[in-house]
């Protein structure tokens, strides 16, 4: 059987994307060619403006986006880091935000976490880290902003050892949940000490 028997079989659900479209004419033409192949509505949207950086181009982005929803598409789209344009994909309908932390395969990790951080505070849909993932530790720390999750390609197919980069990878995920739970102290300027004072006997001092 084919790629997609096996992974039918094993109950991996398949998601569309539509890397290497320029155009929102061309990303919207791929997402209407992949729901008719693989029999899904979910698209994973890019619309790339540039070569060599390979970020989005926004105006592109939306205008496909909006028009894809309005086609009955559930629209997952590759955006930058701008909370403005995050927010504007979520009034069009899409049911996730996939900000980048860096730029595709460059294994820069979250570059910005304080847009990261923003986009998260005014999010109405779940927020999904996209691109720059270079190692665990990134992904970690992803989730402990407040991401429901990351999207980890070339950080894993590249490394050394691919099995072990995505259980790594899965486990920072779970340390970055936990510590996102539980709660990290807050920064501060000067030490604040992690003995207790209390209790503690003032003690004489020596006779001469």
């Amino acid at each position: 059987g084919s790629i997609l028997d096996v992974l039918a079989e094993v109950g991996v659900e398949v998601l569309p994307n539509t890397a290497g479209c320029y155009t929102a004419r061309d990303a919207v033409t791929t997402a209407q060619l992949a729901r008719e192949a693989f029999s899904t509505d979910w698209i994973k949207l890019e619309v790339i403006g540039d070569d060599r950086t390979l970020l989005p181009d926004a105006v592109e982005l939306v205008a496909a986006a909006e028009e894809l929803v309005d086609e009955g598409f559930t629209v997952l789209p590759y955006t930058t880091d701008d909370p403005v344009l995050a927010r504007r994909l979520e009034d069009v309908g899409c049911a996730a935000v996939m900000p980048l932390g860096s730029p595709i395969g460059s294994g820069m990790g979250i570059c910005n976490p304080y847009n990261i951080s923003i986009i998260l505070d005014r999010a109405g849909v779940p927020v999904i880290l996209d691109a720059g993932v270079g190692t665990a530790s990134d992904a970690a720390l992803a989730l402990e902003l407040g991401c429901d999750a990351v999207l980890c390609a070339s950080a894993i197919s590249r490394a050394h050892d691919p099995a072990a980069m995505a259980r790594a990878v899965r486990l920072g995920v779970e340390a970055g949940r936990l510590a996102r739970g539980a709660g990290r102290i807050p920064r501060r300027r000067y030490a604040q000490a992690s003995t207790p004072t209390e209790g503690i006997p003032e003690l004489a001092p020596a006779p001469e």
